[in-house]
């Protein structure tokens, strides 16, 4: 019979350095839930004694202005690290944002103290939770160019050029949502692309003609 759990766990990149009897030791620490489209990881200010793996699916990040507006920060893929931390000191984890699922996900929520103890104490696996770490800051970095410093094509461009799947598998709508412009600008802003011979439109999928000229638009090189 196949353990799902083991399974899961072998599947994550996180873990791939570790031995046979390591991973069992993963497993013990851990659960593997699954979660249906549409549901709730965590709310902003939840706590938590334990961390985060996104297996398989998307989880939407997001946070809620004064007005109750939603505000999207990024998306996390499969073979990820969800959970935000700031310290490895506490045994809570603070949550700072909310969550959700895009599709159907399954993750894995490891006990942070036990795995704090059992593997970072012993300098395994601190490599790996510094890049997931420096991962999670450049998507904050992202985030900041995207609200701050893009203009309406940059902002299109760095969302094709860094997710396009997602842009895909998204009503137009729901990517001007997110990315905070008008439809009618999204809908400009595609077909400015597409006479620049930088994408392709067919039956609403979008294709990468060049990829260059598509980083050079969020990079500073504008049309």
């Amino acid at each position: 019979m196949v353990d799902e759990k083991l399974e899961a766990i072998k599947k994550l990149k996180f873990f791939k350095s570790l031995n046979e009897e390591q991973i069992n030791e993963i497993k013990d620490i851990s659960n593997i839930v699954s979660y249906p489209k549409g549901s709730i990881l965590y709310y902003e200010n939840d706590t938590y004694n334990k961390i985060f793996f996104l297996v398989s699916g998307v989880l939407k990040v997001y946070k809620i202005d004064k007005f109750e507006n939603e505000i999207f920060l990024y998306h996390i893929h499969k073979n990820s690290l969800i959970s935000e931390l700031t310290s490895l000191e506490n045994d809570s984890i603070y949550c700072y944002s909310n969550s959700e699922f895009m599709e159907d996900s399954i993750i894995i929520e490891v006990n942070f103290t036990e795995f704090r103890n059992r593997f970072l104490a012993k300098n395994i696996l601190n490599n790996e939770f510094i890049n997931e770490i420096l991962l999670k800051t450049q998507q904050l970095h992202c985030v900041v160019n995207r609200e701050l410093v893009f203009d309406a094509t940059a902002k299109v461009a760095f969302m094709l050029s860094d997710d396009l799947e997602m842009f895909n598998s998204l009503k137009r709508q729901d990517v001007s949502f997110m990315l905070h412009i008008q439809p009618e600008t999204l809908s400009r802003v595609l077909k400015k692309l597409k006479r620049s011979h930088i994408i392709e439109v067919e039956n609403s999928n979008v294709s990468i003609l060049d990829q260059e000229l598509l980083n050079n638009i969020f990079r500073g090189e504008q049309l």
